[in-house]
Parts: structure tokens; sequence; C-alpha cells
């Protein structure tokens, strides 16, 4: 989401670190070129204009002229002023009374439904008792939708045929209490624009339920018009929280960046990715870090971990580094990175080099090259997947017929394969030496 401006924020950051000193007059350069990359992001122009005047504030000053690495500075106070933009880190209030009710409202085609799937198997995770209630009669297929959700987190959909959604949403709650549930997460109906009708059911919703939450689900790929959106629910609804979705998508993302100064409340979670997991706690220290092209390490981590078996992951790295590796432990490798989500949201995490890298990468090219590797593999026997050496012409000709891909790019595989190898045998001997600075 944020390419573009990452993009030309270090292009900026570049030229400011190669001087020795920075006048004034370099920092108002500098500023106004930060000031058009932010509008062009589509961040609101009297958020970009505050942000600009308390960063040159604080650029033109002692702390900057007294730095041993002015460009440094600047970028240190840029991070600092861009995390007070993006607001303090707001949890999710699970306090009061069980069952704890939290309202999911927004548009239609915000991605309201899906991220009560996500926020469903992330409070389960946690050990809540959750149910979801289905109370969006309106829409084709929204109650199918949700039960395909929770069939897929395993959390039970509460639904009743002919009622009205606060009547439903009140026979919900009573359920969950004889049920034992601790939560209850009531995907409301949504409009394709605001209406009297829709804000005035939601309200009648909130008398009958008394929610601890009010989570408005904002599509950020709609810009500017996702500030409107917020402002609307805001005004008429006691919205409690945010939840930015598709954060992974092709937009500006300038949203991200101004929603929270321009409505006064507070980011709860981001959604980065089509899988149910891709759903993360909202931390302005880390969403700028990844905004300012210094990854999200973290995060990284923490995707890993939910991807990866420890004990699996050890296995693989010893069997690497020995040179008993396969294809089979490969194929079981690339598995595990496609849970991590889509390639674009775990790029924008990497760090320094790295991170600059793997931005110079086309996503979808990246994540076709991934299907078509898995389909290669897919179509070996277990004896070629596992020695490879076997692999001669006929038996690369089938594998490219039953993949669907060309001879040549099976050899291409095949090579790579043989590459990592080589390089792991090289390192082993070495001891590590020598290795690149992936992290500089």
């Amino acid at each position: 989401m944020f390419e573009n401006l990452t993009s030309r924020l270090e292009g900026i950051f570049t030229q400011l670190r190669r001087r020795g000193k920075l006048s004034e007059a370099d920092v108002d350069v500098a500023m106004r070129e930060v000031r058009m990359a932010l509008l062009e992001a589509d961040v609101h122009y009297s958020v970009a204009k505050s942000f600009i005047s308390r960063v040159r504030e604080r650029s033109v000053g002692a702390e900057v002229s007294k730095a041993l690495n002015p460009g440094q500075q600047v970028v240190k106070i840029v991070n600092e002023e861009l995390i007070a933009t993006l607001g303090e880190p707001a949890r999710i209030n699970l306090t009061g009374v069980k069952p704890y009710v939290i309202m999911m409202v927004g548009l239609q085609g915000s991605g309201k439904t899906t991220a009560s799937g996500k926020l469903a198997k992330k409070l389960r995770a946690q050990g809540e008792r959750v149910l979801m209630v289905a109370a969006d009669p309106y829409r084709p297929a929204a109650i199918k939708q949700l039960q395909t959700l929770g069939e897929r987190v395993d959390v039970p959909v509460f639904t009743e045929e002919g009622k009205k959604p606060p009547e439903v949403s009140a026979h919900a709650l009573e359920f969950a209490r004889k049920g034992g549930y601790t939560v209850v997460l009531i995907d409301t109906a949504g409009r394709s624009q605001l209406d009297q009708e829709l804000m005035a059911e939601l309200r009648t919703i909130h008398e009958k339920v008394n929610p601890v939450e009010v989570l408005l689900v904002v599509d950020s790929m709609i810009g500017q018009e996702a500030l409107h959106v917020a402002e609307g629910f805001r005004d008429t609804l006691s919205i409690t929280g945010l939840v930015l979705a598709k954060m992974d998508g092709d937009s500006r993302g300038g949203a991200a960046i101004s929603i929270r100064s321009v409505t006064g409340v507070p980011i709860k979670f981001l959604s980065t990715g089509e899988g149910l997991d891709a759903m993360e706690a909202y931390d302005p220290a880390r969403l700028s870090s990844r905004i300012l092209g210094m990854g999200d390490v973290i995060g990284l981590i923490e995707k890993a971990e939910q991807a990866f078996d420890q004990k699996d992951a050890q296995k693989q790295a010893d069997k690497l580094m020995s040179g008993e590796f396969t294809l089979e432990d490969f194929l079981q490798q690339l598995r595990q990175i496609k849970k991590m989500g889509s390639l674009a949201s775990v790029m924008e995490m990497m760090p320094g080099s790295m991170g600059q890298m793997a931005r110079n990468v086309d996503p979808k090219s990246a994540e076709k090259q991934l299907k078509q590797t898995e389909a290669i593999i897919n179509s070996m026997t277990t004896k070629e997947r596992r020695d490879p050496e076997i692999l001669n012409a006929s038996r690369r000709r089938r594998i490219a017929g039953g993949s669907g891909t060309e001879v040549q790019d099976v050899n291409r595989l095949i090579k790579q394969f043989r590459d990592i190898k080589k390089l792991m045998k090289t390192i082993q001997k070495s001891g590590g030496r020598g290795l690149p600075r992936l992290f500089g």
C-alpha cells in the first residue's frame, strides 16, 4: 500500500544523509518534497500541513544542528512525528460483564464480514469462547459468507430467519449468556452509502445489546473517502475503534495516516491480507517504520512464528546446512511461507537494503513464480523430489506437461535448487564468513 510513498521518502532521506551539514534552506527543500509525497499519497492536506510544520520546527533547531549526523537526525524526527500523527495504540476492550458484545459496522464492500471472521479467530486463539451473529439479512449471501467463515475458524454462527437485526442481536446475546460464551461478535448490515435507515437500525441494536466495542471497518483503498465514511459513522453512533481493511491493497494509503488525526477515533486493527490470520493489532511505531522503509522486523517475526512450527523449522535448517535438503523439504517451506500472507505484505516488512531489494521485485510476478514452483514439484514422484539427480530429459518433459509449464521452467528450478545447496555447503565450510550484509 505504501510502496510509492516509501520510495519517494527513501529518495529524500538519502539526499539528506549525504550532506555533512544541513542549512535551513536544505530543510525547507526536503520538507517541500515530503509534503508533496504525502499529498500524492492521499494524506489529508491539514494533516500533511501540521506534520510538516512540526518536523520543520524541530529540524531547524539545536536538535539537528548539534547532531553528529544531521540527515539521520531529521529522519529520526520524521519518524517520531509520524508516530504521533498515527496516534496512540489502542487495545480491544474486554472488560465488564460477560459476554462482551462487539458490533462490527461499515459500508457494503468494506471487508466487514471478513474482518469479523478474522477477529473471531484472533479472539478464539486468545482463549475466548466466541459466538458470531449474522445480523445482515439484506445482502445476498451475507449470512452464508459468515457461516463459511465460522466453519473455517471453528466459531459457531447464530442466525434467525424472518427477524429484524435488532431482534436477532438480542436473541443471540441471550443464547450466548445461557451457552457460556464470552464474546458475541455481531456482523451488522451495511449499505452502499450512509443513510438514516442504516444508522437508526444500528442505534437500536446498540440499545438492545450494550456493546463494549463498536468497531468501524473502513476500506483503506477508497482514499480520503474513508475519512468521510468514518466521520459519518462517528457523528451518529458511538464508534470506539477503527479496523483498516485491505491494507495490502494497491492504493496510496494516505487514509491510514490521516484517519486518526481527522476523526479522533483510535485505530485498533489492520487487516493485511486475504488469509484469516492476516489481521494485526495496530502499532503506530511499526506502521511508521514500514512507511519510512525501515521495515517491521517484529511483525515479520510474528508472522513467521504463526506460520512455522519451531521444531520443523530447526529440522529444516539443519538439513539445509548439512546438504540433506530435498525438493520435498523445499515444497514444505514454500507452503509455510504462503501461510505468512501475501508476498507484498511480507516484503514491506523487510528492513534496510534487504527491504529495498524486495521492493524492486514485482509481488504479482513473485506470487506467480511461487505457484509455478509448487506445481512443478507436485508433478514429481516422491523419488524424484528426494533425488533430483535422476531427472533425465524424458522425466523433465513429463513434469513440465503435468504442471502446465515449459521444460526450461523445470530446468531453471533444478538449477536454482542446486545453487542453494552449493551455497549452503560453502557457508558450512567457511563457518559463515563472507556472508552478505542483508540488513545494512
